[in-house]
C-alpha cells in the first residue's frame, strides 16, 4: 500500500502549481501558484492580458497574434459570469476576463511557465 502514496506524493511533488477551479466548461481555469490565483486554458497553460487592449476590445493581431495566440472560444462557447467573449476581425471569439481579452505566449513551453509576465511592459499575468 505505501507504493501509490509514494507515488502521488512523487506526482504532487512535480505539479507547478493546484488547481482552484474550471470555468466556461474547462475552456479556463483558475489555479494557485506561488503569485496567487492566475487563469490558464484547458491544457494549463498560462494566459496573459495587454496593455494595449480595453474591456471587449482585442488589439492583437498579424504578428502580435503569432507569438501571443488568443485564446479562441469553441463554437457554440457561451459567457459566464466574469468570462466573455470578445470578437475578433475575422469573426472569431476569443475569451476575455473582467473584459480583458486573453493570450497565450508562444515562448511558454510547458504549464506552469509564465515567462509571458511583463515583456514589453504591456503583457501581464490573467489574475483572478
Amino acid at each position: 500500500m505505501r507504493i501509490p502514496i509514494l507515488v502521488a506524493a512523487a506526482l504532487a511533488a512535480t505539479m507547478p502549481f493546484t488547481y482552484a477551479e474550471n470555468y466556461v466548461g474547462g475552456a479556463i481555469k483558475s489555479v494557485e501558484n506561488a503569485g496567487g490565483k492566475i487563469l490558464t486554458d484547458a491544457k494549463d497553460m498560462t494566459l496573459y492580458i495587454f496593455d494595449k487592449d480595453t474591456a471587449g476590445v482585442t488589439n492583437c493581431y498579424d504578428t502580435c497574434a503569432e507569438n501571443w495566440p488568443p485564446l479562441i472560444a469553441a463554437s457554440g462557447a457561451a459567457a459566464e459570469g466574469e468570462f466573455t467573449l470578445v470578437q475578433r476581425k475575422d469573426g472569431s471569439m476569443q475569451w476575455a476576463y473582467k473584459g480583458m481579452p486573453l493570450y497565450l505566449w508562444k515562448n511558454d513551453k510547458k504549464p506552469g511557465d509564465v515567462t509571458g509576465d511583463g515583456v514589453g511592459g504591456v503583457w501581464h499575468l490573467a489574475k483572478e
